[in-house]
């Protein structure tokens, strides 16, 4: 009850609290920078997305497609599939899961091969997966974005306030599923720590949990990012990668609280052009400014509200930022979505793009610069 009368209370007297419409600074760690507009292209592939390795070979996904990314920069189809691929999972033994929007998830190679986990399984909703780890290779940890939407509508979820999200654990013997953690913002992320926990992001909530499988007790060990976390994975050396999908702003913050002027918007407005964070921008005149002088005198503003951004984030083992790479309002590799690390190299995929990036010649001590990261300092 207290906690109930405290929200009222932060809600009329100036907006505290979850009220609030103000938005983190970027700064320390994540410092603005230009370093995703400078590191090499690899392939350029509609709706670059999913990357993973299995048995050696990179994989990613572009719409409904499972496809091949060969050394030398070349894709090759494997598969197709009947929906949009909403992520994919490598078990150490290169067993693949893949999340199918509205369909649930295949299994790929290994005992289970061929096997379909249907989007209500064992009363679990999987209709919009978005991330998954394999604990071993008979159990599946998924993220569940949203109950009530697919995967592909998740800024209709940010914008219905949804909290419907959960973390599922699939028998993949029994094919059955129990639930770990429901009542989430659409956790889109997922990878498992050193001490053993899961650590989620959680996208709505902007923030990142340590969850425990046995007791199931949850903490937060990263809280009011700048921008809505997705796909985490661990990096090489030490700590973690971070992909984070779109950037906050006070404008889009100042929508999520004013119920009745987003319903009219999502009533009478097409999806396109509504106040809510997208995976690319600029592409129509139509499209909302965000508030504020975005071009003057034919140069699009680096520090403009944006509603689309590049932004991934590297973490240290206590899960804390320690750099990060941006394309700002004025770049064009945004949408950051997945990574993965190979021989040394970190693998990139800008969804809002279409682009794999690649940053080479990863050091395992965090520079202030970009030529350090690549090696090419003295």
């Amino acid at each position: 009850m207290s906690g109930r009368i405290g929200s009222i209370f932060d809600k009329f007297m100036g907006g505290r609290g979850d009220h609030s419409i103000t938005v983190p600074v970027m700064d320390g760690a994540l410092k603005p920078n230009n370093y995703l507009e400078r590191i090499a292209s690899i392939s350029m592939i509609d709706g670059a997305d999913n990357l993973t390795i299995a048995r050696g070979q990179m994989l990613l996904t572009s719409g409904n497609q499972l496809v091949e990314l060969h050394d030398n920069g070349s894709t090759s189809i494997r598969s197709t599939y009947d929906t949009e691929i909403t992520f994919l999972s490598a078990s150490p033994q290169g067993v693949l899961a893949v999340g199918l929007d509205n369909l649930g998830i295949a299994i790929v190679g290994g005992r289970h091969d061929g096997k379909r986990l249907a989007a209500n399984l064992s009363g679990q909703q999987l209709n919009c997966p978005t991330a998954a780890v394999f604990l071993d290779e008979d159990t599946l940890v998924v993220c569940n974005g949203s109950s009530a939407h697919s995967a592909l509508e998740w800024s209709r979820d940010l914008l219905n306030l949804g909290r419907s999200g959960s973390v599922v654990r699939i028998d993949l013997g029994a094919g059955n599923a129990s639930l770990i953690k429901g009542g989430l913002g659409f956790p889109s992320g997922i990878t498992v720590a050193r001490d053993g926990k899961l650590v989620i992001s959680e996208a709505w909530k902007h923030r990142l949990l340590a969850l425990d499988v046995v007791d199931r007790s949850i903490a937060t060990v990263l809280a009011d990012l700048p921008a809505y976390p997705g796909r985490i994975q661990p990096a090489s050396q030490n700590g973690y990668w971070l992909t984070m999908f779109a950037v906050r702003s006070q404008l889009q913050e100042f929508v999520l609280r004013e119920n009745r002027y987003r319903r009219e918007m999502m009533e009478t407005i097409a999806p396109e052009y509504w106040i809510a964070p997208t995976l690319s921008s600029g592409r129509s005149f139509k499209e909302p400014l965000q508030a504020g002088s975005v071009i003057r005198l034919g140069i699009h503003k680096p520090w403009a509200p944006s509603r689309s951004y590049g932004l991934l984030l590297r973490l240290d083992d206590s899960i804390q930022p320690i750099w990060s790479a941006h394309s700002r309002a004025d770049g064009r590799r945004h949408g950051i979505t997945s990574c993965v690390e190979i021989r040394d190299r970190l693998f990139i995929t800008s969804k809002g793009r279409g682009e794999i990036l690649a940053l080479d010649h990863l050091s395992p001590t965090e520079p202030d610069d970009l030529s350090v990261l690549m090696g090419s300092a003295a």
